[in-house]
């Protein structure tokens, strides 16, 4: 059976945080905020991922109410989210993710990003499609006051 599963996730920026976008450390002047590393691409593909089975969202799984968690990689969240799909009888096909950020430039970590994803998900880099746009100035992330990321997932279920 194909199924398949969408996810967004939006996130702060803050001063003297690291910037981390599917894994890769990006050089900007804010990172985001949030109880992880908050990787917004990466909790996206992990929301699309659960969704596709049914298995509730990243916040079930990893609230940020958890102290022993504060901090946590969120490359290791999507290799536990692989894992539980394992558990599900599920193999990932495919999945496709937008990037949406006014600044910094994207496109130059893309490769290094599907990379980093695909190995935490373990599935062939020309499994993972990943783009970036900006929000042409408009709202909060026009603003250059976040970033955000929406992502869908298909997967083959036993």
């Amino acid at each position: 059976m194909i199924r398949c599963g969408i996810g967004y996730d939006v996130h702060r920026l803050e001063k003297g945080r690291k910037l981390i976008l599917g894994g890769v450390e990006i050089t900007h002047t804010h990172g985001l905020e949030g109880h992880s590393d908050a990787d917004v691409l990466s909790h996206a593909i992990a929301d699309a991922l659960l969704g596709a089975v049914a298995a509730g969202d990243i916040g079930q799984h990893f609230p940020n109410t958890d102290e022993s968690i504060r901090g946590i990689s969120s490359i290791d969240i999507l290799k536990c989210v692989a894992a539980l799909l394992t558990e599900h009888k599920t193999r990932i096909v495919n999945m496709d993710a937008t990037v949406v950020a006014e600044a910094p430039k994207i496109a130059p970590h893309i490769s290094a990003m599907r990379k980093q994803i695909a190995n935490a998900i373990g599935v062939s880099s020309s499994c993972v499609s990943l783009k970036a746009t900006t929000n042409e100035r408009l709202g909060t992330i026009g603003r250059g006051e976040g970033i955000a990321a929406m992502a869908i997932a298909t997967v083959e279920q036993e």
